[in-house]
């Protein structure tokens, strides 16, 4: 199946000076298909060449096209002057409630300051 929709990004920097990367702790809100929220942490690490990588780990409770519970989506992102590449995609075993069992994987568009994301999955 397939469900899509918007969400709301707030990250609030983590940093320890002393570390090669740095870290935020992330907060979202969705809306349309899935309805809820999430929270997480992030870690990123940018080049002096530009080129950059992240990774995260979120927590969704809410709704998923009416059925109730939550889940763990991770992440992993590449940027370089060649392109960029994001995967995110659902923690097997992380479903809970009425999504205990789901899979798949989420594309999530940033256009004009917006999130929009397209979730398709399994329960």
């Amino acid at each position: 199946m397939a469900t899509e929709g918007k969400f709301e990004v707030t990250l609030e920097p983590q940093q320890d000076v002393a570390a090669p990367a740095g870290r935020m702790s992330m907060r979202k809100v969705y809306s349309g298909g899935l309805v809820g929220t999430a929270l997480g942490q992030m870690i990123s690490k940018r080049t002096e060449a530009g080129e950059s990588v992240y990774s995260a780990v979120e927590e969704f409770d809410g709704a998923l096209d009416g059925k109730t519970g939550g889940f763990s989506l991770f992440h992993v992102g590449r940027m370089s002057s060649a392109g960029q590449s994001l995967e995110v995609t659902v923690v097997a075993g992380s479903g809970r409630g009425d999504l205990e069992g789901i899979g798949g994987h989420m594309t999530i568009i940033q256009e004009g300051g917006e999130h929009r994301y397209v979730f398709d999955y399994i329960v």
